[in-house]
């Protein structure tokens, strides 16, 4: 089969998408299937271009995989129209310049959000005569209105509207959770859809890559390391690990790592700084490739959303688990039910600062319980969000498909 990817965000670009996408595509191919990556020049998160990356469009190849890349507009600003012109620039050059360079594919699986790359999806996927796979990691525009970002008016009937027309013109709806697919099946019944899981890859997110120079580096000799790597967002609502920071400062052995970058990361420094913590430590974003030591290094992920997203699952809650890390989860929906069915770690409600405080502390002070719940994430990922698996799975699917579509 030949398989198309058309994304915004992937490699070298660090992040969930990225990540997710990558293994997808590698896992594909290993497989022997041909795959080609459609993307932006890369500039997430920090919405500057990468060196070497300057231009209308670029060829290369990456991991055995073809990826062309189309000009966008970068920028990480919170404001409503530098954050639709970056949208939209990258929509217009996939759009045109995939016309021209993309070459024919079996299959065009589309990654949302943004919600607006569905555009480009639909019509190159008209273009190519490919069946159309729209993948849903977030609802949008739902999560957009949870996290105050769109309000009822215009903007949010369009987006709405969009939201329907791809869905009803995909050949297929991919979700990566149960609740997205749910949502999205009982407000568009005839749509078809398929629960295309986000995982781990459980051997290089593993407990066998803890360091202790890793984690020298880190914790500054400090007994309990919490970390929380990742994008500085509102969706993640990293001012409620401030102010249980605050609650925490007692607390001589423990030190939150926040690792990353993001519209949010000065906000949230200067806020420690107001506070006096002396319990935070922020650090810049690591390549991809040090991330597994890092997370394997710590004593406690912490993975905290700032309101229920219907649908979200964050691909830290994987990787803590792959890494044998228990999680202090703020979240509800069904990333908390995974956390509790698995009993890889706690979960506590979104915002409240009191109840995260309280975990950490209560974690602190019992190691064995730590470890086992390290132990029961490990396992849970093995059996049930091993990438591999998932993307074998997914490709069974679409191979009954093809033996038995006329082409």
């Amino acid at each position: 089969m030949k398989i198309g990817i058309l994304t915004q965000y992937y490699p070298p670009e660090i992040g969930a998408p990225q990540r997710r996408l990558s293994s997808l595509a590698q896992e594909f191919r290993k497989r022997g299937h041909t795959v080609v990556v459609l993307t932006a020049m890369p500039n997430y998160p920090r919405g500057r271009i990468y060196p070497g990356y300057r231009g209308l469009f670029r060829q290369e190849d990456r991991d055995g995989i073809r990826i062309f890349r189309t000009f966008i507009y970068p920028t990480n600003s919170l404001n409503k129209i530098k954050r639709l012109l970056s949208y939209f620039s990258f929509v217009l050059s996939a759009t045109i310049l995939g016309a021209i360079y993309l070459p024919k594919v079996d299959y065009l699986l589309t990654e949302s959000p943004p919600l607006f790359l569905g555009i480009a999806g639909y019509l190159l996927s008209r273009f190519r005569k490919a069946r159309w796979v729209f993948n849903i990691s977030d609802l949008w525009p739902e999560s957009a209105v949870r996290l105050g970002l769109l309000q009822d008016g215009l903007s949010l009937r369009l987006s709405s509207s969009l939201e329907a027309f791809c869905y009803r013109k995909a050949w297929l709806v991919t979700g990566q959770t149960r609740e997205i697919l749910g949502n999205i099946g009982q407000r568009f019944p005839r749509v078809s859809t398929y629960h295309l899981s986000n995982g781990v890859d459980t051997e290089l997110f593993s407990p066998d890559h803890r360091s202790a120079l890793v984690r020298a580096q880190l914790g500054n000799g400090k007994a309990c390391l919490a970390v929380y790597a990742g994008l500085h967002g509102i969706a993640q609502g990293l001012e409620q690990v401030l102010a249980a920071a605050a609650q925490l400062q007692d607390l001589e052995d423990l030190l939150l790592v926040f690792i990353g970058d993001g519209p949010e990361k000065q906000s949230l420094m200067a806020r420690a700084r107001q506070l006096g913590l002396n319990n935070i430590r922020f650090l810049n974003p690591y390549p991809g490739e040090a991330m597994p030591a890092i997370l394997a290094s710590a004593d406690l992920a912490i993975v905290p959303l700032k309101t229920k997203l219907p649908g979200a699952v964050p691909s830290k809650l994987y990787e803590a688990m792959g890494s044998g890390v228990p999680v202090i989860l703020a979240a509800e929906g069904e990333p908390a039910q995974i956390t509790q069915e698995t009993q890889a770690g706690v979960v506590v409600s979104p915002g409240d600062a009191t109840a995260l405080a309280a975990a950490l502390r209560d974690f602190i002070s019992s190691p064995e319980r730590r470890a086992q719940m390290g132990v029961n994430g490990r396992l849970a990922a093995l059996a049930r969000f091993d990438r591999s698996r998932i993307a074998q799975s997914f490709l069974e699917f679409l191979s009954r498909d093809y033996r038995h579509s006329p082409r």
